[in-house]
């Protein structure tokens, strides 16, 4: 039989992992075998302090002990004890303070073994290369190692190099957890089993992408593009002609990581500031341009000291389908108006109950489930919470998590938990909502336009307190509490005078006298939510341009169909 090699392989292939592993089957065994060794004697320490009453006393022994285990079991192992060092909620303070070592602090490789990768990639030493360069790594983390160099044209730059053997470690690590998903899937309700090799796979891919740092520099540059219209996000320039697959070159920067509270505040930064700011372009990231920063941790968020937030490490990133993020507002804009019916579609939509399923008995446990996360305990709700209550409704119904929720999942947990870090107290929803809200009342485009006048109108009558609530949520979000209606207003007036929007304007009028009465009180509601962000002036001068628009394109549409005659 043909040996099958891993030397070629530049994407994930399980078939072809599973294939070479399959030839040498001592390898996994021994590792299945060393995993199970060291995690069976850290865990049987823990039972010994619990039983002698000294868990308190050797909890840092403890942590410690943790730490060294994950960092011996490599690079796949690492990456769970990254997202792990993210959650205070999840883990003691002494284990996750030894934990964010894996971020960046782990112990480097020989410099020997860098500067010949360095060789092999460019072509040169690093002194032919670089005009300086730092003797010792500055950080090193799961895949790689980073130095400090300054170009020849006078640029402070990071350079990364990548560990050796990866792809033999990683895809021993894959081969084995696919594995073990094989065997406990079975074992498992049959929703929490679904797809759970799936989700491996998934996994597997990205850390791939990962490990070629070209592609990581392409996604670094559309990154960029995405956020050029926003001064407050840095994403750093790559330096092409020192780059390959596995050193890459990328401008320095000087910056705070965002665990590091005591620096931030003698900074005179706002860890408000912060978190907004880092909620909310998550939240870009994931509902505008679905293309989304996977790894979200201290290590790769650094606070800048004019206030902004740079974002480094672009190898795991992940690209929503528009089909995927349009379904997540609409689950969102469901769960903001509490309407628990259309929330179960839309979790069909998205994949987390199959298309067959009768909602009917689910509708209740998600209202009982999601019933106060905009009432009186927003504060008390975050991603754990919700998260905990809905493992409990996966035995009881049929939900499952599909395979490209994985690394969403995984962002959105990492991302609140570097908010928790700064803030004990952080609500992500607190945040997240209002944020939707606003987009919905004031974003340009077409589809989410469609999508408010959906929420605003239901078996055709138009719901009063929808606008409302979203009205009062969106002024909550927005700094100073103050939102600009004004180009919402405009661009309402100018679809509701249009034809397409001619229904919708007979439907708003009949709103206001529905039931055979002036709806004065919710008029009045509205204009009190409202009044402090309209300017009487901005207002008139906005509409005017309004009604000048729709006559540019009355005028427009009934010229263009005249035929014109050909020259004699």
């Amino acid at each position: 039989m043909k040996q099958t090699t891993l030397k070629k392989l530049k994407r994930y292939d399980h078939k072809a992992i599973a294939r070479y592993y399959r030839q040498r089957p001592w390898l996994p065994l021994f590792r299945t075998l060393q995993v199970f060794w060291w995690f069976a004697g850290f865990a049987l320490g823990v039972w010994f302090d619990l039983r002698k009453g000294k868990e308190e006393q050797n909890r840092p022994r403890r942590a410690i002990q943790l730490r060294e285990i994950i960092t011996k079991l490599g690079p796949g192992t690492i990456k769970i004890g990254q997202a792990l060092s993210t959650r205070p909620d999840l883990i003691p303070a002494a284990y996750m303070e030894e934990l964010t070592i894996l971020q960046d602090q782990l112990p480097p490789f020989d410099n020997a073994i860098a500067f010949a990768c360095i060789k092999e990639q460019l072509g040169k030493d690093p002194q032919e290369v670089y005009a300086e360069f730092s003797p010792e790594p500055v950080a090193a983390a799961s895949l790689g190692q980073v130095y400090k160099a300054k170009l020849k044209s006078g640029e402070v730059v990071a350079v990364k190099v990548q560990r050796p053997n990866l792809v033999r470690s990683l895809t021993l690590d894959l081969f084995v957890l696919r594995w073990a998903a094989g065997w406990i899937a079975p074992y498992l309700p049959l929703n929490l089993g679904h797809d759970l090799s799936l989700i491996v796979d998934e996994f597997g891919s990205k850390l791939f992408e990962e490990i070629d740092y070209q592609q990581e520099g392409r996604n670094c540059n559309r990154f960029a593009e995405y956020f050029k219209n926003d001064p407050r996000i840095y994403v750093p320039k790559i330096y092409w002609e020192y780059s390959a697959r596995r050193v890459l070159t990328l401008e320095w920067i000087d910056g705070i990581k965002l665990n590091d509270i005591e620096a931030i505040r003698k900074a005179g930064l706002s860890t408000d500031n912060l978190i907004r700011l880092g909620v909310e372009s998550g939240l870009k990231q994931l509902l505008e341009f679905g293309f989304f920063h996977a790894d979200p941790h201290p290590g790769n968020l650094f606070a800048l000291r004019d206030g902004r937030m740079a974002y480094i490490d672009f190898g795991m990133m992940d690209q929503l389908p528009e089909t995927l993020k349009e379904g997540l507002i609409d689950a969102l804009v469901h769960l903001l108006n509490k309407d628990y019916d259309e929330l179960a579609e839309s979790f069909k939509a998205l994949g987390f109950l199959a298309p067959e399923v009768n909602i009917s008995p689910i509708v209740p446990a998600l209202e009982r489930v999601l019933g106060d996360i905009l009432g009186a305990k927003v504060s008390e709700f975050n991603i754990k919470t919700i998260t905990d209550q809905f493992s409990e409704l996966m035995f009881d119904y049929p939900f499952r998590v599909p395979a490209q929720f994985a690394l969403i999942i995984r962002s959105l947990v990492t991302q609140e938990g570097v908010a928790l870090s700064l803030d004990s107290d952080f609500s992500l929803v607190s945040i997240g909502y209002p944020y939707v809200a606003r987009r919905l009342l004031t974003d340009e485009s077409p589809r989410l336009r469609e999508r408010l006048l959906r929420i605003l109108f239901k078996h055709g009558r138009f719901q009063w307190h929808r606008l409302e609530n979203l009205l009062r949520i969106a002024g909550e979000g927005a700094a100073d509490n103050e939102i600009d209606l004004i180009p919402s207003a405009q661009l309402a007036f100018q679809y509701l005078t249009s034809e397409e929007g001619r229904f919708i304007l007979e439907q708003v009028v009949n709103a206001f006298t529905e039931g055979d009465q002036l709806h004065t009180r919710e008029v009045t509601r509205l204009w009190e939510l409202i009044r402090p962000q309209i300017q009487p002036q901005r207002l008139v001068t906005s509409l005017f341009t309004g009604v000048v628009e729709q006559a540019r394109k009355r005028v427009t549409a009934a010229v263009l169909p005249i035929p014109l005659r050909k020259a004699p």
